[in-house]
């Protein structure tokens, strides 16, 4: 095992390693410490909390979120398909706009289903 072949990762994970934990160290070292009974409160919203942190959620907030993630992540498909566009062709064309219909399809089936809507 030849060390020299691995000096740029292992290069790589140290910069990298010091770039995240040095901001910290130097804030915590350098930064004001002044507490008061106000920020050691568990809230700085003005009010005591009134409920349980541990109630039970809708999950109407999970759904959607994860129809966020599943139509916010069509984009990170369209982009190198629009870049790529001249290189693949309309055969490349005809897929991505299968694909958009099929989004489209789910789209409108939770749209119908009421998935989307608030009461």
């Amino acid at each position: 095992m030849n060390l020299q072949e691995y000096l740029p990762i292992i290069l790589f994970i140290l910069v990298g390693t010091a770039i995240g934990i040095a901001p910290q160290v130097i804030g915590f070292i350098m930064g004001p410490n002044r507490p008061d009974a106000a920020k050691n409160s568990p809230y700085e919203c003005g009010f005591e909390a009134f409920e349980d942190a541990r109630m039970q959620f809708d999950v109407r907030y999970y759904l959607v979120a994860i129809l966020f993630i599943l139509f916010d992540l069509e984009i990170a498909f369209l982009f190198p398909w629009a870049v790529s566009l001249r290189d693949i062709g309309p055969s490349g064309f005809w897929a991505m706009m299968v694909f958009l219909g099929i989004l489209v399809v789910g789209l409108v089936v939770e749209w119908k289903k009421g998935a989307l809507d608030w009461e």
